[in-house]
């Protein structure tokens, strides 16, 4: 393992020490990716805007049961979660998404305490640095949607049931804790926390005989106590609603269970995820077939059973998107820690010039080669992005270029000038320190927190803002996926309806996609964006 090795030089003194003082080195390491930003922010839609939406509608309203006025088809758990942050900041785009941040650093610091279980504290420190820089990891990090924290409670259930297997004199209450955290993830994701627990069988049946977990009655008792806000919500619901509130629950689940998306087939996962976590998917599949030729005792079926029964779960399943994936996201961070350890102890035995190119003691030369290659392609890119006129995307490719060829020239700097204090510690930095400054750019120039800011730039103008501050506004026939990012940034709310023919004189409506009939009425357009008008009705003459 990575531990054994004798690394002597400065960079790998800095490593140690940072695995030494773990959560400073992983708090330093991580914040400045969830806060980096242009300065702008805007929600994205079209599911940041529901939640951010359907939160506020919550926290205007003070109702906190089902505000829209019928029978919702989702828990409310993260609606909650939204509608505090609310009362606590105000209403804002920092403040939907803050409650993500927080808990990512909890996945980020648990994600290392098992890891150390399993793999030992530098592997684990390893597997902490690599989870911040996989890119939708990022990003979703910095969204207002519910995944961060299900993941959260679906990763705090799995660290509890393993620390009930090191302190047997704790085993209840924290096998209470995993119950408790599986309940609550129904409160946060409603029937997707199913998938994540089903993955948890090998383990939880594989491993009975040792850990006895699944006749532990705490664990029941947990789940039953995390179920009752859920159950506490239905119940308030039915009273509304009657049937129609389980319906919508229920109806939900399997309208995904039976629907395609996007025409994302049962392939889906196995080209979006490796594009998605790109390049840490390839040193999982590496650390996957290292694990697999030498089991790891006790915690097999947790480091390869969770994440491979999930995948298979996800590819079954038939709404496959891109978020959903993002429970495997820590496994993978692990199992590529695991696999860049393994290429990091392969760098340091050096090469044979005599073998192929994909002979194992030159896999880590062709790397490096490969990705300068990649470094240079990207700059070349770049070049042409900034002559089109394209300055943000330009300045992304050429850090991220430049920032590449720190690996052929780690490699080079060895094996072909000498300097043998380049031991792997710098090669696996050549790996980090690209992907950490890639997303640093891409937050800095708003990639991560600005996602519509042709809506935030129109709303900002001052004929407008002084219409939607100032007076209500109401929606006729509102629909497409970008209403919700309407809906968000007005301010006061007025009613919703068919036809302008239904509201009153010298009001303001937005109104999506009017025909003529619609517009039939006299009004005078304020101004529009894309498919929505902004109109004022006009006194009949």
């Amino acid at each position: 393992m990575l531990y054994k090795l004798p690394f002597l030089k400065p960079i790998w003194r800095q490593i140690s020490l940072s695995v030494t003082f773990p959560y400073v080195s992983l708090l330093i390491w991580t914040i400045p990716l969830l806060l980096f930003n242009s300065g702008e922010n805007s929600v994205m839609a079209h599911d940041e805007g529901l939640y951010a939406w359907r939160a506020r509608q919550m926290y205007n309203s003070g109702d906190w049961i089902a505000p829209w006025g019928n029978a919702h088809h989702k828990t409310p758990g993260f609606y909650w979660l939204i509608a505090v942050f609310y009362k606590l900041l105000g209403i804002s785009e920092f403040s939907t998404r803050i409650a993500n941040m927080i808990f990512s650093i909890f996945c980020l610091l648990l994600t290392y305490e098992i890891g150390k279980i399993i793999l030992g504290k530098k592997l684990a420190w390893l597997a902490s640095t690599i989870l911040s820089v996989e890119f939708l990891w990022l990003q979703y990090c910095r969204l207002g949607t519910p995944d961060i924290p299900t993941i959260f409670l679906i990763i705090l259930a799995i660290y509890a049931f393993i620390q009930a297997e090191l302190h047997p004199k704790y085993k209840y209450i924290l096998v209470f804790i995993s119950g408790l955290s599986l309940g609550l993830g129904f409160l946060m994701r409603s029937f997707m926390i199913i998938l994540p627990t089903v993955a948890l069988f090998p383990y939880l049946i594989g491993e009975h005989r040792r850990h006895r977990h699944l006749t532990n009655p705490y664990f029941y008792i947990g789940l039953f106590v995390g179920l009752i806000p859920t159950l506490v919500w239905l119940w308030f619901n039915w009273q509304r609603y009657g049937n129609s509130s389980f319906a919508a629950l229920f109806g939900f689940v399997v309208d995904l269970g039976s629907e395609e998306r996007q025409g994302n087939g049962i392939v889906f996962y196995f080209w979006n995820v490796p594009l998605k976590a790109f390049p840490w998917v390839f040193f999982s599949l590496l650390g996957l077939f290292l694990v697999i030729r030498r089991p790891l005792p006790s915690y097999q079926l947790i480091l390869v059973g969770f994440p491979v029964v999930l995948f298979a779960e996800l590819s079954i399943f038939s709404t496959r998107l891109s978020h959903y994936s993002l429970p495997l996201y820590p496994f993978i961070a692990l199992l590529a820690a695991i696999g860049l350890d393994w290429l990091g102890r392969i760098y340091q035995l050096g090469y044979t010039k005599k073998k192929t190119l994909l002979y194992k003691g030159n896999i880590p030369r062709t790397l490096s080669y490969a990705f300068g290659l990649l470094g240079i392609l990207l700059i070349f890119a770049s070049i042409v992005a900034f002559a089109w006129g394209d300055r943000k995307y330009a300045t992304l490719g050429l850090v991220v270029g430049l920032s590449w060829l720190i690996l052929p020239i780690v490699w080079i700097s060895r094996y072909h000038f000498g300097y043998k204090f380049l031991t792997a510690g710098y090669w696996i930095a050549g790996w980090l320190i690209p992907c950490w400054l890639a997303l640093a750019v891409a937050g800095g120039l708003g990639l991560f927190s600005d996602y519509n800011p042709a809506y935030r730039t129109f709303l900002q103008q001052q004929a407008i803002a002084s219409i939607v501050q100032t007076h209500p506004i109401h929606f006729v026939n509102m629909g497409g996926k970008n209403a919700v990012l309407l809906r968000f940034y007005t301010p006061v709310h007025g009613q919703r309806v068919e036809t302008i023919t239904q509201l009153p004189a010298l009001s303001y409506a937005w109104v999506y996609k009017p025909t003529p009939s619609q517009l039939s009425r006299p009004h005078r357009v304020i101004d529009s964006i894309q498919d929505y008008k902004l109109i004022q009705i006009l006194p009949s003459k």
